[in-house]
């Protein structure tokens, strides 16, 4: 999802997209060491997108200027629905989240994973949640389902080398099973390492009521948006993506494309 120099011509061309690229770096700057417009320009020296503490907070950004972007020509969300660590970006464009309390998330928490978690693993795999489940059951905590995209997307979560076996069995199955290009297990219990730095990060967070609807991928639901503590962006980062539900909600609520 991301590559060098992903944000150059739309820097060079779109004043609204840089603008908000800049308001975005001068929310990040408290919380990092490195400069976003360096690292989306692909400067000498800048740092690395290879880590978890930068480039998290640079798909942030991006997100929240593309939404700027759209806005600009015309394209208002009625709803709005983020996947994983996208529902930080997702809550300050629905407005609940202002952007200073998003990026301190975004940028806070990479950091947290960077230090403190070991070494874990995550796959793709074409089944269904209810498909993946029993093929996890004898890997019992060392694998978890991570994410629930639909009928024939999930993700698995968990032991390097746990995660190694499930691929190799689904594969002699047949069954399309890749993994990730991550060095960490996100949505698993690996996550509950970081859990009481993160709420001491995160304790002065201030949620508010949305301003657009935001489907919950944690919960399954629609959420007013005061929601939004810290607790709730631990069990974001900790709890199966439930994609799939969220989708069904906005269908169900009558949104379409």
């Amino acid at each position: 999802s991301q590559w060098p120099k992903m944000a150059e011509a739309l820097l060079e061309q779109s004043p609204g997209f840089r603008a908000s690229i800049e308001a975005c770096a001068e929310a990040l700057a408290p919380h990092t060491d490195w400069s976003l417009l360096e690292v989306l320009r692909g400067q000498p020296g800048a740092a690395s997108l290879e880590r978890v503490d930068v480039i998290q907070p640079v798909l942030f950004a991006m997100m929240v200027a593309l939404a700027g972007l759209w806005r600009e020509f015309g394209v208002v969300p009625d709803a709005v629905v983020g996947h994983s660590q996208g529902e930080i970006a997702a809550a300050h464009v629905a407005g609940a989240l202002s952007l200073e309390d998003a990026a301190r998330i975004v940028a806070l928490r990479s950091r947290l994973i960077a230090e403190q978690l070991g070494a874990g693993a995550m796959a793709a795999v074409s089944l269904s949640a209810e498909q993946l489940g029993p093929r996890l059951e004898p890997y019992g905590s060392r694998l978890a389902l991570a994410v629930d995209n639909g009928p024939a997307s999930t993700a698995v979560s968990g032991d390097p080398e746990a995660i190694d076996e499930l691929v190799a069995s689904l594969e002699a199955e047949g069954v399309f099973a890749r993994k990730i290009r991550v060095t960490y297990a996100s949505h698993c219990a690996h996550i509950e390492a970081v859990r009481p730095a993160l709420l001491e990060a995160l304790a002065e967070l201030r949620p508010r009521r949305a301003a657009i609807p935001m489907i919950s991928t944690v919960d399954g639901r629609v959420l007013d948006g005061t929601e939004l503590d810290a607790e709730y962006w631990y069990r974001n980062l900790r709890q199966t993506v439930r994609f799939a539900e969220a989708s069904e909600v906005l269908l169900d609520s009558g949104h379409r494309l």
